[in-house]
């Protein structure tokens, strides 16, 4: 069998549960006595230059914590999950990186001012009434889109120094030429596309996520357009260490495209926000049901920052009725405290 060890965030919360080994390295990591940036609202949402120090930051404990295990000598296959919180709000980060992004040559999102005619109501109130997060036109009205950017993109490359320094320890390890890695994050973020800040919604912005996977025997620098789900990494780790597949999980094996990235693939990738609310991203398109009925269709091959709604227009009906048999027939009711 496998070791199981881990630090940081891997998920959302009491992550002990799940793993030999834990260590907690700090949660969203430490604060200053007053926000920065946005003085109301929720005590995470602010953004700016802070601590001084990068070894005060939970994600370099996790990275440490995770070169001293490379070190070691593992008698037995192990697991290693290395979570870091960063780019999560509160989007903090030294001076150093910061400086790498100079806020007068930051490139805001490309927003239009009608992007938000052709959605419902629905869809509008769904994703920003009682948000947690600021509203698109206090952002821009108290002048923090620029700066809140940046300090994304601050909290972005400070993340990518901290894998860097796992992924060197890889490298020079035992462990180099056996080893599977999988990066991923849990979900993306707008920064002001459709009006919004955050997660949250079942837009492109709100839901696309990086998969990465590489292993020992595949060719290097491929890449894939076919969709995927993170519930595919289950199914991929377990083939590609050789263990066998588990029937009772969802999710599909992504070992067959890191062999033919262009291999026929009818496996949309599904998400839901709250009870009746669907996407399901194909490889070209992103279609949307609201639980009022309301609809979106999106062809991305054209409009990758979803600004045309096609789904009123009658010549698209094939189109959504193809993706709308893959909307699930029944739902789990929403969790408590969700």
């Amino acid at each position: 069998g496998y070791k199981t060890l881990a630090a940081g965030k891997i998920f959302h919360r009491k992550d002990k549960r799940f793993f030999q080994e834990y260590l907690p390295t700090g949660g969203f990591g430490p604060r200053p006595k007053k926000k920065i940036s946005q003085p109301h609202g929720h005590p995470l949402w602010d953004w700016g230059i802070f601590p001084d120090d990068d070894e005060l930051m939970p994600d370099m404990k996790c990275a440490k914590w995770a070169v001293r295990e490379l070190k070691k000598k593992h008698d037995k296959p192990f697991f290693m999950g290395v979570g870091f919180y960063r780019p999560h709000v509160p989007m903090y980060a030294s001076k150093k990186w910061f400086d790498m992004h100079p806020r007068d040559q930051v490139k805001l999102p490309a927003v239009r001012k009608d992007d938000l005619t052709d959605l419902s109501q629905y869809a509008i109130d769904l994703t920003n009434l009682k948000h947690v997060s600021p509203t698109h036109k206090w952002v821009k009205g108290a002048g923090q889109w620029r700066h809140a950017v940046q300090s994304y993109l601050a909290s972005v490359t400070f993340a990518d120094h901290c894998l860097g320094l796992v992924l060197d320890a890889l490298d020079s390890s035992d462990y180099a030429d056996n080893t599977i890695i999988a990066l991923f994050s849990d979900h993306g973020f707008h920064l002001g596309e459709k009006e919004r800040w955050a997660k949250r919604s079942l837009w492109e912005d709100g839901t696309r996520v990086p998969i990465i996977v590489t292993a020992p025997g595949f060719k290097k620098g491929q890449r894939s357009d076919r969709p995927a789900e993170l519930l595919d990494l289950f199914p991929t780790l377990l083939e590609l260490a050789g263990l066998p597949a588990d029937s009772t999980q969802e999710g599909q094996s992504l070992a067959p495209l890191m062999k033919n990235p262009k291999k026929e693939w009818n496996h949309p990738a599904i998400t839901s926000f709250g009870l009746g609310n669907y996407s399901v991203r194909s490889t070209r398109y992103r279609f949307i049901q609201y639980f009022d009925g309301s609809r979106e269709l999106y062809d991305l091959s054209q409009d990758p920052h979803e600004w045309k709604n096609l789904a009123s227009d009658p010549k698209n009906k094939p189109i959504i009725e193809e993706h709308a048999a893959h909307l699930p027939k029944t739902q789990h009711p929403i969790l408590p405290g969700g």
